[in-house]
C-alpha cells in the first residue's frame, strides 16, 4: 500500500531527510506557491522547477521512476480538466495545467517520502497549525497500517483456504463482504487500541521520540531555495 511505502522511504540516510521539517514544510508552500503563479507561457522557469524536484529526487536517493509513477495518479483529474480548456481554445493553458498539477504531485512525494509523518505532523503543528487538525492526521496514520495489517491477514487466510476456482460465482458479492469484514475487524481492532490507549492516560498528544532540531544547514537549505525560487520566477 501507498503509506506503507512512503513510510519505508522516509527512513532513509540522504541530506533532504535530515532537514528539520519547520524548513521543509515552508520550501514546499513557496515552491507550490511560485509553481502556481509562474505564467502560463513561460516555459522556462517551468523547466527549471522541474529540474529543482528531479534534483531533489536524486539527492534523496528515492526511488526516481517509482516516484515519478506514482505522481501520476493526479493525471486522469488534471487531464479532465486540462481536455476542458483545449476545447475551449486555450491549449497553451491545458498542457499549463496537466505540467502544474503533476509538478505539485511529485513535490508533495519528494517532501512527505523524505519525512517520517510523524516528524512532519510535529513540524506542522510548531507552525501553528491547528492541533485538532494535526492529532486526526495522527490517529488516520496509525489506522490505515491497522487496516493494512487486518487486510494482509485476510489474504492470507483466504489464500489458505483457497479450493477450486468457481467461475460462476458472483465476484462482485464476494468482494463486497469481505470489505464489510475487512472494515468490521478493523472497527473492532480499532476499540482496543483506543481502550489501550485510555488504559495508559493518553492526554490527547503524541509524544515524539526525538524532538525537531533545528540547525545552520536547516536555515541555509530554506533561505537558498527561497532566493532561488524568487529568482525563477524574475526569469
Amino acid at each position: 500500500m501507498h503509506h506503507v511505502l512512503l513510510d519505508r522511504w522516509s527512513q532513509g540516510e540522504s541530506p533532504l531527510h535530515h532537514r528539520d521539517p519547520r524548513a521543509k514544510i515552508p520550501v514546499l508552500a513557496l515552491f507550490l506557491v511560485a509553481l502556481a503563479i509562474t505564467p502560463v507561457r513561460d516555459y522556462l522557469a517551468i523547466g527549471v522547477e522541474a529540474a529543482l524536484l528531479l534534483t531533489g529526487i536524486l539527492v534523496s536517493g528515492l526511488p526516481f521512476f517509482g516516484i515519478l509513477l506514482r505522481a501520476m495518479a493526479v493525471l486522469p483529474f488534471s487531464v479532465t480538466f486540462g481536455l476542458m480548456s483545449w476545447i475551449a481554445g486555450e491549449p497553451e493553458r491545458a498542457i499549463a495545467l496537466v505540467a502544474k498539477s503533476y509538478l505539485s504531485t511529485l513535490a508533495v512525494l519528494l517532501i512527505v517520502g523524505t519525512t517520517p509523518l510523524p516528524r512532519l505532523l510535529a513540524g506542522m503543528e510548531a507552525l501553528g497549525a491547528p492541533r485538532l487538525l494535526v492529532l486526526v492526521a495522527q490517529f488516520l496514520y496509525r489506522y490505515l497500517f491497522v487496516i493494512s495489517e487486518q487486510a494482509q491477514h485476510m489474504r492470507l487466510a483466504a489464500s489458505c483456504r483457497q479450493g477450486p476456482v468457481d467461475h460462476h460465482r458472483p465476484r462482485f458479492r464476494a468482494a463486497a463482504g469481505a470489505l464489510a469484514v475487512l472494515f468490521a475487524r478493523s472497527y473492532l481492532r480499532a476499540e482496543g487500541i483506543h481502550r489501550a490507549m485510555m488504559a495508559r492516560a493518553f492526554t490527547g498528544r503524541f509524544l515524539a521520540l526525538d524532538s525537531l532540531r533545528f540547525d545552520f544547514r536547516d536555515g541555509l537549505f530554506l533561505a537558498g531555495l527561497t532566493v532561488f525560487l524568487g529568482l525563477v520566477l524574475t526569469l
